[in-house]
């Protein structure tokens, strides 16, 4: 049976004839590619690359780009775009949040037209895939602390340092990579790396008990020489990385609620068709009913804070913290569905006949990246008191 989604308050009355349409689209690619095979990608710990041509054949790689033949989506519809792969695994949403929030924005938004005119065309039609490297083995939350350094050396930058849990790492064509110039202090400044450069090497992060249909990478740079031609000219400082994490946050904001929406329904369908202790199903016990409403009652609150972020972002009035906001509690709410759906599952919340443990072991991840829920919290108490309560940011 096809699903039918999650719409308590009639949400879908909110949304444009084009916005529904995106979203049936690849409401579909998620029931006809991603479902069928993902159980069985995530036992395997592999990465369903089969599926990156037909994702760029509906146009999901940079969708709210109108140029290079892209179509130039409202950010509702790539919104609602990150909600439904994420419904299918959070994994194959990361792939798709950092080929176009995390690569092709930066790209798009700060290279050179020499540099936009190779990668954007390559990146939106699945030829070549990218990777975002800033976290690094000793600093996340922290990224102004990063040890990654660039020096030039006369026509070329050489590049020394290593960067850690990069999703798309040793599979990606390209990397936009974050380093400082000019020591310690130095600006923070982005590079393309391409694939095969000397001095550039990678390796994948085993025995990920989460997001295990996603490649998780380290990179390293060992006296890695490029061209004066692979910097970003458009933008210096933590600028740069960081705008590029509010783009990739916007889109989790709402995979968040694809997630929850998959437990949910999981969680429902199954508590109408388990009976216990006589004839009935459990879904008429109280304790199943009260686990149920807090559910579609936190997504439903989920879906209105992800289309107002939507509806600011297209007028140009969203702020970072507005971001966070999103990410931290749509994420908070998929966690705590996923959480009571394994829950009502009972034993069977733990097999794999049912999505709801992988996307439980998949949120773990997602509450921790692009931005801890701690960190984004800071974020907020900044915002409401104008007081910061961590030191500010190198450059």
């Amino acid at each position: 049976m096809a699903f039918g989604g999650v719409d308590f308050l009639g949400i879908d009355d909110m949304l444009s004839p084009d916005e529904l349409a995106v979203r049936e689209l690849v409401r579909d690619f998620v029931e006809s590619d991603i479902l069928p095979i993902i159980e069985e990608c995530a036992w395997e710990g592999r990465f369903p690359r089969e599926l990156v041509p037909r994702m760029a054949a509906l146009n999901l790689f940079g969708a709210t780009i109108s140029e290079y033949g892209l179509p130039g989506l409202g950010n509702v519809a790539y919104g609602l775009i990150m909600q439904e792969l994420e419904r299918g695994d959070s994994g194959i949403r990361s792939f798709a949040s950092v080929q176009s929030a995390l690569v092709m924005y930066p790209i798009y938004s700060y290279g050179s037209k020499a540099q936009k005119d190779r990668w954007i065309p390559a990146l939106g039609k699945g030829e070549a895939i990218g990777c975002f490297g800033l976290t690094e083995p000793d600093f996340g939350s922290n990224p102004g602390g990063m040890r990654t350094a660039a020096r030039k050396d006369g026509d070329s930058w050489v590049l020394n340092g290593s960067k850690a849990w990069i999703t798309n790492g040793s599979i990606a064509d390209v990397a936009v990579v974050w380093a400082k110039v000019g020591g310690p202090d130095g600006k923070v400044r982005g590079f393309l790396v391409e694939k095969g450069t000397s001095g550039f090497t990678t390796s994948e992060h085993r025995m990920k008990m989460s997001l295990r249909a996603s490649v998780t990478s380290q990179l390293a740079f060992q006296d890695c020489r490029v061209g004066a031609d692979a910097l970003l000219p458009g933008v210096e400082g933590l600028k740069g990385p960081l705008s590029c994490l509010n783009q990739a946050r916007y889109g989790i904001a709402w995979g968040g609620i694809g997630s929850a929406m998959a437990t949910y329904t999981a969680a429902l369908d199954y508590a109408r068709s388990r009976k216990q202790f006589g004839d009935r199903p459990i879904a008429s016990h109280q304790m199943v009913q009260e686990k149920l409403a807090f559910m579609i009652s936190e997504i439903t609150k989920g879906q209105l804070l992800a289309l107002r972020l939507g509806r600011m972002k297209d007028a140009g009035t969203l702020k970072p913290e507005h971001v966070s906001l999103g990410k931290r509690n749509n994420v908070w709410v998929a966690r705590e569905c996923a959480r009571l759906a394994r829950e009502i599952l009972g034993a069977n919340g733990i097999a794999g006949e049912y999505p709801v443990f992988r996307h439980l072991a998949n949120i773990e991840s997602v509450f921790t990246y692009e931005g801890t829920h701690d960190i984004h919290t800071l974020v907020l108490g900044q915002a409401v008191t104008g007081i910061p309560s961590y030191n500010p940011p190198a450059p």
